[in-house]
């Protein structure tokens, strides 16, 4: 059956066993900056506050994707928790975020922004139609394929908002995992995320289709998104909107729910 579980989840509520992940995350990040041994007794604090986890039999340490992924946000929305999704720019922040996982004793949502794609690959790197983009999602999603079963911990690799003029970027990346699939029986990542929400809502549902299909041939989770929000943000002002339209209406999210039902296979979330 579809998911309708917003991956919005990426913010904590309830947290219940972990709770330890936020604090161990931000000593994983300062760790370079502390004595080792402060940095040590800090560790030995986060676990003291952490409970280990019982996850389901197909969620296994390593890239969680396909039925492990559904199984795991459907764990989730059972058990009230939500895992913590980071936008990562570089390994040291990829591997912060693991170990965090680790001593915490949960899940962890490593999350790949089309301009941290670009900052890994380089700001000096060959940019034309996304090439350093994806290429740098491509290498950072390979290094937590290449690390991620020593840390213990299912990480569910996803990428973040993508909009219309992005969708280069978005293709590049379903060739890698098109690719992938080919070689290994299942993608690179775990999900993406399309938000067409800045688009008439015929066509985001239109083109969220056309990738869905392409996606569930592989198995893969797609986030689309409705909606808007208020005030200023990277460039995008709403300031002066219809107070009405700050509110993702629920025949919009049902008419989403038809039509991306209605693929073969389909998963999928829907950030309102």
């Amino acid at each position: 059956a579809p998911l309708t579980l917003s991956t919005s989840s990426k913010i904590f509520k309830k947290m219940k066993g972990l709770t330890g992940i936020v604090l161990a995350l931000a000593l994983a990040t300062s760790e370079a900056f502390a004595p080792r041994a402060g940095f040590a007794n800090r560790v030995m604090a986060a676990r003291a506050t952490a409970t280990e986890v019982s996850l389901p039999a197909s969620v296994k340490p390593g890239v969680v994707t396909g039925k492990a992924l559904v199984d795991l946000l459907d764990y989730a929305k059972e058990r009230g928790f939500a895992m913590p999704g980071v936008n990562i720019v570089g390994t040291n922040s990829i591997n912060a975020c693991m170990e965090a996982a680790k001593v915490s004793g949960g899940p962890i949502m490593v999350t790949f922004s089309r301009g941290g794609g670009q900052f890994i690959a380089g700001k000096a790197a060959n940019n034309d139609d996304d090439a350093a983009c994806i290429a740098g999602a491509v290498a950072g999603a390979m290094h937590v394929r290449s690390v991620a079963k020593l840390y213990g911990v299912p990480v569910v690799l996803h990428t973040d908002h993508c909009c219309k003029a992005w969708l280069p970027w978005f293709d590049g990346m379903l060739e890698a995992n098109e690719k992938y699939f080919a070689e290994h029986g299942e993608p690179l990542f775990s999900s993406h995320m399309l938000d067409l929400s800045e688009e008439p809502m015929e066509e985001n549902i239109e083109i969220c289709v056309k990738y869905m299909e392409r996606m569930a041939k592989m198995d893969m989770l797609l986030e689309m998104e409705l909606g808007i929000t208020g005030g200023e943000e990277d460039g995008v002002n709403n300031e002066d909107v219809n107070p009405e339209d700050l509110y993702t209406k629920p025949e919009e999210v049902y008419e989403v729910y038809k039509a991306l039902s209605a693929v073969k296979g389909a998963h999928f979330s829907v950030a309102a």
